[in-house]
């Protein structure tokens, strides 16, 4: 029975890998797993603190948390997806002592039909009629994603809302004071893109520090940047009665903007302390918070997409293999079915992974594989004008479709 048990534990991360946050399904699985964890946050606190190291409070996401554990390395929009339905969730168990997850879905869209984030029109269909977790994805989608076509996402490295955990501040507010949401809305962003020039002017400004700005002015909602007033007066507003946690974030992002550069000098720890007092934050927190800073700097800097200051030709290999690589996954199975009925494919699919091809075997290489590709709708990007140059790419990765990437989002019943 001991050997049982053990075993049945060694395999139970298993049943937690199988989602994939690109394809249809994957809230329904989310909801499966997380309803079965029995405290994943005790307070708003540890809530926070956990979106914080997972980089979502800083609109950088770096991880998603420790009971979805997952075979394939996720790109930073399906983090962005998984943390910010973590947040919502998490507001939602710890606000109103619920977990039934189809309760949960009923509240969320609910919330954004109230904060009005209906303008695009297929969004107005969305957020009417039945309420269901596919609409949900496409609603996830439609928050996460700056941008609506696959062109601007593949090619612009900036693809990501970096303002994602203000839903969840408006969300946690919504569920005890569903009033004037979008107006508070509204005050929320306003306040955090004045933290944010006001950090950037007590610096010495570089090209992330525009990159940084460019991230934050492209996510907002609620609020026209152009239209707002950014001459100090702000802080007025920061110095009526908030909630904590509003305050703590605003601090986390001005600790954000001066520590981009890996360092704070004098000016600019001034205005951080500064900054603190106005929102009635002790200074020992506003050490910790730049304490924090540093350290998810110091372990995820590698990874920061907007600090990489690479030129065009590697940001465009880094984008496309992301691309190729999330198109893998998700006709995984489709794939090893063509591959299954082509040998000689496979054969010098293999052989490319170790030296190269003759010039007649890249040729039959790319000619069988389009001939695959014209059977798989998704994979038409490949048949586009340039898309052979997408192969290489396809090819070095093709290794990694194995069995186990297939129905990551199915929910056993």
């Amino acid at each position: 029975m001991g050997n049982l048990i053990r075993f049945c534990s060694i395999l139970a991360p298993e049943i937690k890998v199988r989602m994939n946050p690109s394809a249809s399904g994957w809230i329904d699985k989310f909801g499966s797993l997380v309803e079965h964890e029995r405290s994943i946050y005790s307070d708003f606190g540890s809530l926070y603190a956990t979106l914080k190291r997972l980089g979502f409070v800083y609109g950088i996401n770096v991880k998603v948390p420790k009971f979805i554990v997952l075979q394939h390395v996720l790109s930073e929009d399906e983090k962005a997806k998984i943390n910010l339905l973590t947040g919502l969730y998490g507001a939602f168990r710890l606000e109103t002592k619920e977990k039934d997850f189809a309760v949960f879905l009923e509240r969320i869209f609910q919330f954004y039909k109230t904060l009005e984030v209906s303008r695009i029109s297929f969004l107005n269909k969305i957020l009417t009629g039945r309420k269901t977790s596919a609409q949900l994805e496409k609603l996830i989608d439609s928050r996460v994603y700056l941008e609506d076509n696959m062109i601007s996402k593949t090619f612009n490295s900036i693809i990501t809302n970096s303002l994602l955990f203000i839903d969840v501040l408006l969300f946690k507010r919504y569920l005890n004071q569903p009033d004037n949401l979008k107006a508070y809305a509204q005050a929320l962003e306003y306040l955090t893109i004045n933290v944010t020039y006001h950090a950037l002017s007590s610096k010495e400004k570089n090209k992330s520090d525009e990159r940084l700005a460019q991230l934050f002015e492209s996510s907002l909602t609620f609020i026209d940047s152009n239209a707002q007033n950014f001459d100090g007066s702000y802080r007025n507003q920061l110095l009526e009665r908030r909630s904590v946690w509003e305050n703590r974030y605003f601090l986390d992002v001005a600790c954000l903007t001066v520590w981009e550069d890996k360092s704070v000098d004098y000016q600019e720890s001034e205005f951080i302390f500064s900054l603190g007092s106005d929102l009635g934050i002790e200074n020992k927190n506003v050490i910790q918070s730049l304490d924090e800073i540093k350290t998810f700097f110091r372990r995820n800097s590698k990874i920061i997409a907007f600090l990489k200051d690479n030129n065009l030709a590697v940001q465009f290999y880094d984008s496309m293999s992301k691309v190729v690589n999330k198109l893998i996954l998700r006709n995984s199975k489709r794939l090893l079915m063509e591959l299954s009925e082509s040998k000689e494919l496979v054969f010098l699919i293999s052989k490319a992974t170790v030296k190269d091809l003759t010039p007649l075997e890249r040729k039959k290489v790319q000619n069988q594989l389009l001939d695959i590709f014209k059977s798989i709708p998704s994979l038409a990007i490949f048949l586009l004008p340039g898309g052979a140059v997408l192969l290489p790419i396809f090819i070095k990765l093709i290794p990694k479709l194995l069995p186990s990437a297939f129905d990551e989002n199915r929910v056993e019943k």
